[in-house]
């Protein structure tokens, strides 16, 4: 890939809505919802890693409680050890997961009492889990990939805004639609600082069946709003192009989406992006992906 890049002077660090992994790059305060008041979108939307460790964490603290509650009867189990904090927080494991192996087992009311919260507990954690490891798994997700950098250059004599676009799995998406949007900061006549979003027209922007790759264009004419803005501008104005993706995966049939975004250090003059198709002797197409972030001079 070219390691062409232009160095601009920049007055503060440039502003990006998304980030390089799909993220929102916003900080909010004041908020009258806390993050922590959402469990169940939270639980959605964490990593697999995260995930595992809450609820683990989870499993651990209520049956770390239980057993604490279970030592209150130091003879409310038996077989237990009296004052031995393992024997009933394994007592706890057991009756939680619904184990019952019979070794010990509760002989006082109070323990009984307990037994009984905890086994409903228990059960109603294993209806959630079970509905979280589900919702989860069958969340739809795109593995689009966008390259990393754009290119403005002629496209049948008008200087055109173009990146590339490529579906990583080995299936159609239905219907893909692509938009485009320029972001850049305005100030008012008044001095009044506004991020102003403009949708840019695209060459195509629908495609039946995405199979390959597509070549994402924007003609910058008379009627752009990127018509006539030089680097220097996109850098001054913290301009980014945010990219949306979406359409119907053919396996799972349901709408998949995806997002990301170019600024001004990712966008090169004069390049073009290297062929990456091409025809195996079969006849069948083939798309080199190991080149696909690859941009040569005109």
């Amino acid at each position: 890939m070219a390691t062409l890049k232009k160095k601009f002077h920049r007055q503060q660090p440039p502003l990006r809505l998304i980030n390089p992994k799909g993220g929102f790059n916003i900080v909010r305060k004041g908020v009258s919802h806390p993050y922590w008041h959402d469990p169940y979108h939270i639980l959605i939307r964490v990593s697999w890693k995260k995930f595992f460790v809450l609820v683990s964490l989870g499993y651990i603290l209520a049956n770390a409680f239980f057993a604490t509650a279970y030592l209150l009867d130091s003879n409310g189990i038996e077989n237990a050890r009296p004052g031995n904090f393992w024997d009933t927080f394994f007592f706890s494991v057991q009756t939680m997961a619904s184990i019952g192996y019979g070794a010990m087992y509760p002989k006082t009311p109070y323990t009984n009492i307990l037994v009984t919260i905890e086994s409903l507990i228990g059960l109603m954690g294993l209806a959630m889990g079970t509905g979280l490891m589900f919702a989860r798994f069958s969340l739809p997700k795109a593995k689009i990939l966008f390259s990393n950098v754009a290119v403005k250059t002629p496209y049948n004599g008008i200087p055109t805004l173009i990146f590339r676009v490529a579906n990583k799995r080995e299936n159609f998406i239905l219907e893909a639609q692509v938009t485009v949007t320029l972001i850049r900061t305005e100030i008012t006549k008044e001095g009044q600082t506004l991020r102003r979003f403009y949708d840019l027209p695209l060459v195509r922007n629908f495609s039946p069946i995405f199979a390959l790759t597509w070549m994402v264009m924007h003609q910058i004419d008379e009627n752009s709003p990127f018509y006539g803005v030089t680097h220097q501008q996109m850098v001054d104005d913290d301009m980014e192009f945010l990219v949306t993706f979406t359409g119907i995966d053919e396996t799972v049939s349901q709408t998949i989406h995806a997002r990301h975004s170019y600024i001004a250090d990712e966008i090169y003059c004069n390049m073009r992006f290297v062929d990456i198709l091409s025809k195996k002797p079969d006849g069948r197409r083939c798309v080199d992906y190991s080149r696909f972030h690859e941009v040569e001079s005109l």
